[in-house]
């Protein structure tokens, strides 16, 4: 991968030493209620992986508030609260949230002077009447979906120190914006934003998502394997979706199986493998460290950036 070249390369047995005085602050009951629908992860993983990676993320933190303070200083103003902004970004079905929820809990644990908060992009989708309406619903999850406008200026009031920014709530079971619903973000230490469009430079923006983030990482994957994972949390969703009329996938529990999982498969190779591969993946080398998995979502390489 020649868009690796600037970066550092880690196995697993690698990286784990890099951080060694580390207590696992999780009970395998609270990883398992951390981790997404069809994810696999374990405590060794949270040792091994993301306990340097928080780590990793203190230094970072203590440098960006010190320059904070230093560049205060400097102007001669009061040094203000700048939050530090984390994206997490990759494929649909690659475990974007229970990286993004584990290290939400990490850095909540380890630094509990800092207010740690956490929200997905997807809350930025326009509405399923709006998408219908632009004629787009069959393009969900590609740039033109996105209220990116809002996005950016959310993001901006964050920085900015704004109290109370409301952010717009997506279900997964409706598959829509849930109306009149918002998450608060108030002036937090440290924000996690995940989601497919965490480091995409849309063309009718001049400033994009990846501005505002401080440290980012790609969730990465190959496609095939990502595909196995999106039609076993299919199968899943469908399982578990038989007593409630309002859930997304009703319909599909209650037809046949078969034409389900075809159904499935032909949004994944119309919509979703195309949105990798045109508008996800080719933002990988823009990340600051990329995550590589295999098979059973285990995490074999760490790619950090040299510069």
């Amino acid at each position: 991968m020649n868009d690796l070249i600037n970066y550092y390369s880690f196995d697993k047995e690698e990286w784990k030493h890099f951080y060694e005085k580390k207590t696992v602050p999780l009970t395998a009951s609270e990883l398992r209620s951390i981790k997404a629908f069809n994810d696999k992860i374990s405590l060794q993983d949270v040792s091994d992986i993301y306990i340097p990676l928080v780590h990793l993320l203190s230094l970072q933190l203590t440098n960006f508030n010190n320059w904070q303070e230093t560049k205060a200083n400097f102007l001669h103003k009061a040094a203000r609260k700048v939050p530090f902004i984390i994206g997490i970004s990759g494929s649909v079905a690659v475990g974007k949230s229970t990286t993004a929820r584990l290290l939400e809990e990490l850095l909540s644990y380890y630094f509990p002077e800092n207010k740690v908060q956490l929200i997905t992009t997807d809350g930025f989708l326009y509405p399923t009447a709006e998408l219908k309406r632009q004629g787009i619903m069959d393009r969900k999850g590609f740039p033109e979906s996105y209220d990116m406008a809002a996005l950016i200026n959310f993001l901006n009031n964050v920085k900015a120190g704004v109290y109370n920014v409301k952010v717009p709530v997506y279900s997964h079971q409706v598959y829509d914006i849930v109306p009149g619903e918002f998450d608060i973000i108030d002036q937090p230490d440290i924000l996690i934003i995940e989601g497919i469009n965490v480091l995409q430079l849309p063309s009718n923006e001049q400033i994009y998502v990846s501005d505002f983030t401080d440290f980012s990482i790609y969730v990465d994957a190959d496609a095939n394997q990502i595909r196995e994972w999106y039609l076993e949390r299919f199968g899943k969703l469908m399982d578990t979706a038989f007593q409630d009329p309002q859930n997304h996938y009703y319909k599909y529990a209650q037809g046949n199986r078969a034409e389900a999982f075809e159904i499935a498969n032909n949004v994944w190779d119309t919509i979703d493998l195309p949105n990798l591969e045109e508008n996800i993946l080719p933002t990988r080398s823009r990340a600051d460290m990329i995550m590589h998995k295999t098979k059973h979502h285990i995490i074999d390489k760490l790619y950090l950036r040299k510069y």
